[in-house]
Formats: C-alpha cells, structure tokens, sequence
C-alpha cells in the first residue's frame, strides 16, 4: 500500500472551485501513476488560530 498526500488552501467564496481542482489533481494523479486499486480517500480541514477552516488536507491510498 502507498499514501500520497495533497493539499489546498481554501479561501472565502471560493472553495467549490478549489475543491473541484483538488479533484482534478487527484484524478490526474491516478491517471498518470496507473493506479489500479484505491483503497481510501480521506479529507481533513486545516484550522487558523480562530478555528477558521483555511485549507484541506485530502490523503489517498492506494496499490
């Protein structure tokens, strides 16, 4: 099993688009390292110091 980790930082009024391009970096990933088998996707949020979301951690696994 491998792990691949990606990140974004999301700002205000713009999260559909940066999450709709962590998708797309996702996929291309998957695409372009043949992978053949995904095990789990999992996302976390990344806080400020005001407990404000500002970025997403999504974590692939994968064979």
């Amino acid at each position: 099993m491998k792990v691949k980790t990606f990140t974004t930082a999301l700002k205000i009024f713009r999260a559909k688009g940066e999450l709709e391009e962590l998708d797309k970096m996702v996929n291309q990933f998957i695409e372009q390292n043949n992978v053949k088998k995904v095990i789990s996707v999992s996302d976390t949020c990344t806080t400020d110091d005001t407990g404000a979301t500002i970025g997403i951690i999504r974590v692939l696994a994968y064979e």
